[in-house]
């Protein structure tokens, strides 16, 4: 009853803020991203006769909130799989956790996939995605491979709302995305308390909201047609209109910092210049810049030589989640 899986992190080009059911995490409105290969959780479970549930986050031992959440979310794999043995979990990101790197999108579907195979389910693609979404919405899209669409869904119980995949990482191999590291500690407002904060106090969240829909039909034709200019242009203002209504929220909440904001600064004059790009952040101070294969190396040269920028990280398209051999214990 041992299992290790690897899930890459994903990147919105169509964000997710806000929830219709915070419990079953259902989102207020659909989204869609890359998985990114480079950005990955590796988790080892392993059910057995342990007196109780452990888990360990790059070898330091981990208890409160965070392993609260992993309790409650081993209860619905026991749940599903009709055993009640306890879980020893170990896992392993190869980025900076919880500082805007979708590290628990990652984190959720790798848990998912390993602790579903450790306790016996057979479960499909859509039905991981499904799992994976109610430990952390975004993790519904580290499930598939490529660009995947967090579908909204309509119904109650949550059972059509999943990833579904738009393109495969072949369809589209020379889309690029840097993330420049401006941060490595862990943000002050968590993702979930800065959604619930924002719905109930942004007087700009419904119109984000109706807005949304539209850039959702824009990226994904501009991924199927590989239009760049449409996909970067589309995806940079989703995200930017995404932050106004944090930062309309009371109290304000404000992710960026001076190095977040310079780059935005410089991915715009560059843009000017000819050098074409685009850049995103979600809750966190990091930013995404989206380009072209051949664009690369010269973008990450600047990216580095501003100041406050720690590290650059390259992301292509990457593969779904699944299962290895080689364990963490």
């Amino acid at each position: 009853m041992k299992a290790t899986a690897i899930a890459n992190a994903n990147i919105a080009l169509i964000k997710y803020w806000g929830k219709r059911d915070a419990d079953l995490m259902l989102p207020n409105n659909g989204s869609l991203s890359m998985t990114v290969d480079g950005l990955h959780t590796k988790t080892t479970v392993e059910f057995g006769d342990f007196e109780a549930d452990t888990l360990t986050m790059n070898g330091e031992s981990v208890e409160g909130k965070e392993l609260d959440q992993v309790i409650k979310h081993l209860d619905l794999v026991r749940g599903m799989a009709n055993i009640n043995k306890k879980a020893k979990v170990a896992s392993e990101n190869s980025f900076p956790t919880a500082a805007g790197l979708a590290s628990s999108a990652s984190g959720f579907a790798a848990l998912s996939v390993a602790a579903a195979k450790a306790a016996g389910l057979d479960l499909d693609e859509k039905q991981l995605s499904i799992l994976s979404r109610r430990g952390s919405g975004s993790a519904s899209r580290s499930v598939g491979a490529g660009f995947i669409e967090w579908l909204k869904g309509e119904q109650a119980d949550g059972d059509d709302s999943y990833g579904k995949q738009v393109a495969t990482p072949d369809h589209w191999p020379a889309f690029r995305m840097i993330v420049a590291i401006t941060a490595t500690g862990e943000k002050k407002i968590k993702s979930r308390a800065g959604m619930s904060q924002t719905i109930k106090t942004s007087p700009m969240y419904q119109g984000w909201l109706d807005t949304v829909p539209a850039d959702l039909d824009v990226v994904r034709q501009g991924i199927r047609d590989k239009d760049f200019t449409k996909v970067g242009e589309t995806a940079e203002r989703n995200g930017l209109k995404m932050h106004a209504t944090m930062i309309t929220t009371i109290p304000t909440i404000l992710y960026w910092n001076p190095t977040t904001i310079a780059i935005m600064h410089a991915i715009q004059d560059w843009r000017d210049e000819g050098l074409e790009s685009y850049f995103t952040m979600d809750a966190g101070p990091q930013v995404k810049v989206f380009c072209l294969e051949k664009d690369v190396p010269e973008l990450q040269k600047r990216l580095q030589e501003i100041p406050g920028v720690r590290e650059t990280i390259i992301g292509k398209p990457g593969q779904a989640a699944r299962l290895v051999e080689e364990h963490l214990f």
